[in-house]
C-alpha cells in the first residue's frame, strides 16, 4: 500500500473533512435529526441534478 495519497485521494479526504466539520456544527446547533435530514436532502438534490440556488418559496 502506498504511503502517500494521490492528488485525487487528497482532494476527497479534504472534502470528507469539510463534511465532518459541517455535520458537527449542524448537530451542535440543531441536533442529529436536522443534520441527517439536511445531508439526505443534499444527496437527493445531487441525484436529481437540482444543485444551485433554489427558487424562494412564496407563502
Amino acid at each position: 500500500m502506498a504511503d502517500k495519497l494521490s492528488p485525487e485521494e487528497q482532494s476527497k479526504d479534504k472534502f470528507f473533512g469539510e463534511l465532518s466539520r459541517l455535520s458537527e456544527e449542524m448537530i451542535e446547533e440543531h441536533g442529529k435529526d436536522f443534520a441527517m435530514g439536511a445531508l439526505v436532502m443534499a444527496a437527493q438534490w445531487i441525484a436529481k441534478n437540482q444543485l444551485g440556488p433554489q427558487e424562494e418559496i412564496k407563502h
